[in-house]
């Protein structure tokens, strides 16, 4: 969690309301020690009150600990407003430690109930005037007015505190499943480029060899063509292995719906409902076919998280008799028209997707308006 900018505000704050408490004790006790006929008693309930004061930092998070401290402090308050007439002002500080210590309520009833106590102990002491009755009113109508603000200001700050963590968060998951997607993506590029390359090429010779053995039996180099047949084939079979472990990695040990699940599971948060369904009866699909569902309802479902706005999203799998269907659906704001266009000023990530699908011979269509959005990809089996 980084710290909130205000913390600044509220450390000055505290160490205002510390300086101010040190500041009217010092003053009580020296008027009592000028001219106070109580100069020891003061004394000793002063220092013994600031000792308090300063010694419940240690049960700050401890809000029952806080209380009964603050309980503490008010009776030797109380004690020395018997003894001293100008210990009545040490209750603006404790004005403010009612009003953070206490529920709202009852933290203004205790404003109120010490403010009445200040003027009847001032009065006690020095007889009824204007400014004794009205110099605690304003204190405890500033202090209110002071206290309530930093209550704003403080539930203000943690909920943008909250926002900018929730932020912060949502921008490493989202340049994490970046940086994820383009390993994947080149896992696949490499993949396909061994495939048409190096495996097609090991294929190709393989037969060649094969078709010698057969043209030439009696060949006095037929061992060494032998030999040379089967290292193709061994090195066939290891670079199909090299494939496979380049297989886009949601397909590793699961199915293909499985793998559209974890997709859409982890898409979902608390303000997307997201869902996948899958219709007909499941059978394998070829691996690019495979492939290409995957990275294509990564590239959909990425797209309505990050820029859609969508409150509901919905991934259906529909295995037909002739056809497998992708249908990627939300509720969100639309795609802009340029955007969508088929062309290379649109969406990069639209057109990656069209040039998949049309890479294993499939088709693709995207409708969108504001409120429904869906990206529709199909890939015949006849041919599978």
């Amino acid at each position: 969690m980084h710290p909130s900018p205000l913390t600044p505000v509220f450390s000055a704050m505290q160490v205002g309301l510390h300086i101010m408490v040190v500041a009217l004790t010092v003053v009580v006790a020296t008027q009592e020690i000028v001219s106070g006929p109580h100069r020891v008693l003061v004394m000793v309930l002063a220092g013994i009150f600031l000792g308090v004061y300063f010694a419940g930092g240690r049960y700050r998070r401890n809000l029952v600990a806080a209380r009964v401290w603050l309980g503490l402090l008010t009776v030797l308050w109380l004690a020395l407003v018997t003894v001293a007439p100008l210990a009545v002002y040490l209750v603006f500080g404790l004005f403010f430690l009612y009003l953070h210590l206490l529920p709202r309520n009852w933290g203004l009833l205790a404003v109120a109930a010490a403010t009445i106590v200040s003027v009847v102990g001032f009065a006690a002491h020095r007889g009824w005037t204007v400014a004794g009755v009205i110099g605690p009113m304003l204190g405890a109508l500033v202090a209110v007015a002071i206290g309530l603000g930093y209550q704003a200001l403080f539930h203000e700050a943690a909920e943008r505190q909250r926002l900018i963590d929730e932020l912060l968060a949502t921008r490493n998951t989202l340049a994490e499943k970046e940086r994820t997607a383009g390993k994947m993506a080149e896992r696949e590029r490499l993949a396909q480029e061994i495939h048409d390359t190096v495996a097609q090429g090991l294929s190709s010779i393989q037969l060649l060899l094969h078709a010698v053995e057969r043209a030439a039996p009696d060949h006095p180099a037929l061992e060494k063509i032998q030999l040379a047949r089967e290292t193709a084939a061994d090195s066939l079979v290891e670079t199909r292995h090299l494939i496979a472990e380049l297989t886009p990695a949601a397909l590793e040990g699961q199915s293909l719906a499985g793998a559209l699940h974890r997709i859409t599971e982890r898409a979902a948060t608390p303000d997307l409902d997201t869902q996948l369904l899958v219709e007909g009866d499941p059978q394998r699909l070829p691996m690019p076919v495979e492939a290409a569902l995957v990275r294509i309802t990564q590239g959909a479902v990425s797209n309505v998280v990050r820029h859609a706005h969508a409150q509901r999203m919905r991934v259906t799998l529909t295995y037909g008799d002739d056809a497998v269907h992708l249908d990627v659906v939300d509720d969100g704001t639309g795609i802009a028209p340029a955007v969508l266009a088929e062309s290379p000023s649109g969406s990069f990530g639209l057109n990656a997707m069209r040039s998949r699908v049309e890479q294993q011979g499939g088709h693709m269509d995207v409708e969108s308006e504001p409120g429904h959005t869906a990206v529709t990809v199909s890939f015949p089996l006849e041919d599978q």
